[in-house]
């Protein structure tokens, strides 16, 4: 397989190029930097074609001896390693996986690069090739480009079911929005607002790729959050225009609509733009979740202009049909009852405008809608019920149990995987390194960067503390050891330096340590100004998390100790990137969210209503935040932006819920609470179905991706369902704010007007009547 790759050739404008056209190169003679374990492996085949025992040639592990007499760390290069038994110098009995790394030059023209990535192309093809014609090896390749390939991939992967998703919102939408009533019934506004919604997604979208934004998969949440903003406004018209009287003005009846449902919807759709403009801000500093939260802001002011002017023409249109009696679907005017009754069953059933439903009592024809009538009729009896209560409050103690304990698991998503397609070669190879080579660490390049006195003993001493704990590929270590055995004093600058230049780096076994010291010459005096070794920590299956404690445990000691000294892995811009600041922009967008309701606290009419909303949001937040961890989902980049989503769509169901409690005249709270199910529930019951049935087709992407996009947003819609139709409900009726201060106004306006009324009667009995 290695020859393979070696002779392997890519052509470019008529000219073939080979690995050795493109390697990186060793300073001391100019040949191609390749991984040590390719020459152990060589020196394996040579012994078995010359017919020697294969117990000549010793590997260790996990530092080996080679033929050149060098000693080299391979812990990173041979993995699922199984030791001779009772070997006290850790000799390699056998070993399941090779890791093999090829260097190509970075440094080159434009064109070299180009060069570069035709061959990696090529290479991964030729890994493939290799095994569909060696099935009993299992080849995996990684090159430059397949972390950006497999992640994109995701989009590619979903496109389909994002269309699907579509279709089942809008079935789900359409629907919801009907009644029996064929006037009344709103079937194509449930559609409409829908697509009013799409169309401002897609505006947005325009507007991103015109202002040269490029395209990520973690974009791929924006259509779901939308919509689930969206269609709550959508559904907020709908259920006020029901609330209307019938026999009000055309005009009226749209005020009175747009005056119930604007003053909340701007400012659930305010506080989507704060929060999510926080996570725009440059507080936040993961780009992906920056980029995300820009759109976002976008997506969510063309969402609200889009519901008040173009679906707001949809409602006016539709009622003007409703108030002309035509069909709410073939658009004909609707025959008259005596005209209906000459006609089949199946025609007045298709016809029927609900007036044989409508008694003479029964002011408010739209109570006939299913979900309305199920929640006045049944729910809000039994959510009510006295003996339903304490099911209620154990329930919610098991939630805050779970939630409770899954907050104190959280955990950092510093693992790649989580991101990409399932079934991607990069997942793959990663799944295959994490179950061979996660003994050690990855290698930790430990850069001094000022002159130090090597020769003094508590240098040299407080480099031994530092590697402690390590496995140390150091020419420090090697040169002690030298001195050491060649019987050489060093124990000044003069001898230190003079004996590294003139003995110990000219030895073919350590000449490769001339990358790893500079030295400076100031007038007859050699100085060493700056030098490098490798660590490796000793690591288990969970490496991330190792590393990242690694990482914690190495940077203090940098700015602490006397050596100055800087640890760099390529692997640490990942890691190092979500383990300092994963939860910063949730942080940032709770306080946000936080902050303005306090703000509010006693700008609005009733604080109490604010008291709640905190309560119920934060109560929301921390469930999410527990189950989405007991459910296995890290603190990755797509789970950071579904928390933040968590914030506002629990003030966009919850707000108008609370607010019309805490405002509500009625005798008790119980009372209260069942005018405010019954006026807002059927919104609230249509969206978050409409929004978890949309979920629905993102478990068939094959990509972590999607699965935890998923699992994020279905805890979402149910622990906001729970708490708008179960919690809130029961606890609303325990505690404040007490209804008695409204009986004791009501009796005293009712007292004020019996006693206007008795005036006027004494005063002017002809005018009993018109009082």
């Amino acid at each position: 397989t290695h020859r393979a790759v070696l002779e392997m050739k890519v052509n470019y404008k008529g000219y073939n190029y080979t690995f050795s056209h493109l390697c990186v190169l060793r300073n001391q003679d100019k040949k191609c930097v390749l991984d040590d374990i390719i020459s152990v492996l060589e020196d394996l085949r040579q012994a078995a074609v010359s017919n020697k025992t294969t117990a000549r040639v010793q590997v260790r592990y996990p530092n080996t001896k080679l033929k050149d007499g060098r000693n080299s760390f391979i812990g990173h290069q041979l993995g699922g390693v199984v030791e001779v038994p009772n070997s006290k110098d850790q000799r390699v009995k056998s070993a399941r996986a090779i890791q093999i790394t090829y260097y190509l030059q970075t440094y080159g023209s434009a064109t070299q690069d180009l060069i570069g990535e035709k061959w990696e192309n090529e290479f991964c093809k030729l890994m493939q090739k290799l095994q569909e014609e060696h099935q009993d090896l299992q080849l995996y390749s990684l090159a430059s480009f397949s972390l950006w390939r497999d992640f994109h991939k995701t989009s590619i992967l979903a496109r389909s079911k994002v269309l699907v998703s579509l279709m089942l919102i809008l079935t789900t939408a359409t629907l919801s929005s009907s009644m029996k009533d064929c006037l009344r019934g709103k079937p194509f506004l449930g559609l409409l607002g829908v697509l009013t919604v799409c169309i401002s997604i897609i505006t947005a979208a325009g507007i991103f790729f015109i202002t040269d934004g490029k395209y990520n998969s973690t974009l791929l949440g924006i259509p779901f959050f939308a919509m689930g903003h969206g269609t709550k406004g959508v559904f907020e018209l709908l259920s006020g225009w029901r609330r209307t009287k019938e026999n009000l003005p055309f005009k009226d009846r749209v005020a009175d609509a747009y005056s119930d449902v604007m003053v909340t919807y701007t400012m659930t759709s305010s506080l989507y733009f704060i929060t999510f403009g926080m996570g725009a801000s440059p507080f936040t500093n993961i780009e992906a979740v920056k980029v995300f939260c820009q759109n976002m802001c976008v997506s969510i002011l063309l969402n609200y202009f889009y519901i008040f002017s173009f679906f707001g023409s949809c409602l006016v249109f539709a009622g003007q049909l409703e108030q002309n009696r035509y069909h709410s679907i073939f658009c004909c005017k609707i025959p008259s009852a005596e005209y209906l009754g000459r006609k089949p069953v199946w025609f007045q059933t298709v016809m029927s405008d609900g007036h044989q439903q409508t008694s003479h009592h029964e002011t408010n024809p739209y109570q006939h809608h299913f979900i309305q009538h199920f929640l006045r009729e049944h729910y809000n009896e039994w959510i009510t019920n006295i003996y339903v209560k304490p099911f209620v409050v154990i329930l919610y103690l098991i939630y805050a149990s779970f939630s409770f304990m899954g907050c104190l698991q959280i955990s950092d998503g510093a693992n790649i995987i989580n991101l990409l397609a399932s079934d991607s070669p990069s997942v793959s190879y990663a799944m295959v390194q994490q179950k061979y080579f996660s003994n050690y660490s990855p290698v930790i390049g430990f850069y001094v960067y000022e002159p130090l006195e090597y020769w003094n003993n508590s240098v040299q001493e407080d480099l031994r503390r530092l590697c402690s704990g390590f496995t140390a590929v150091s020419w420090v270590e090697q040169y002690y050891q030298f001195l050491k055995v060649s019987n050489i004093s060093a124990n000044n600058k003069s001898d230190f330096i003079s004996v590294l230049q003139s003995s110990f780096l000219k030895k073919p076994e350590f000449q490769h340590f001339r990358n790893d010291i500079i030295f400076s010459k100031a007038g007859d005096e050699n100085n060493i100004i700056a030098s490098r070794l490798y660590l490796v920590a000793r690591t288990s299956r969970d490496k991330q998390k190792e590393v990242i404690e690694v990482l914690e445990k190495l940077r203090p000691l940098s700015l602490s100790k006397s050596i100055r000294f800087i640890v760099f892995n390529p692997s640490f811009v990942f890691m190092d990137h979500y383990s300092l600041s994963v939860t910063v922009p949730v942080l940032i967008a709770g306080f946000g969210v936080l902050l303005v309701l306090i703000l509010t606290f006693f700008l609005v009419i009733h604080p109490l209503g604010n008291f709640w909303l905190i309560l119920s949001v934060t109560s929301i937040e921390l469930g999410v935040l527990g189950l989405m961890t007991l459910w296995n989902v890290d603190m990755d980049c797509i789970s950071i932006l579904c928390l933040i989503y968590t914030f506002n769509f629990a003030i966009d169901h919850c707000a108008p819920l609370l607010y019309t409690f805490v405002l509500a005249t009625e005798h008790t709270r119980t009372q209260c609470i069942k005018s405010s199910l019954q006026e807002h529930g059927t919104a609230i019951l249509q969206n978050v179905t409409s929004f978890l049935i949309g979920l629905v087709p993102l478990l068939f992407v094959p990509s972590n991706l999607t699965f935890t996009l998923f699992k994020c947003l279905l805890l979402t819609g149910s622990c906001t369902l729970l708490h708008c139709f179960v919690i809130l409900p029961v606890f609303l009726t325990f505690f404040p704010p007490s209804k008695k201060h409204h009986k004791k106004k009501k009796r005293a306006k009712r007292k004020e007007r019996e006693e206007i009324e008795c005036i006027e009667i004494q005063e002017n009995p002809d005018h009993v009547t018109t009082v």
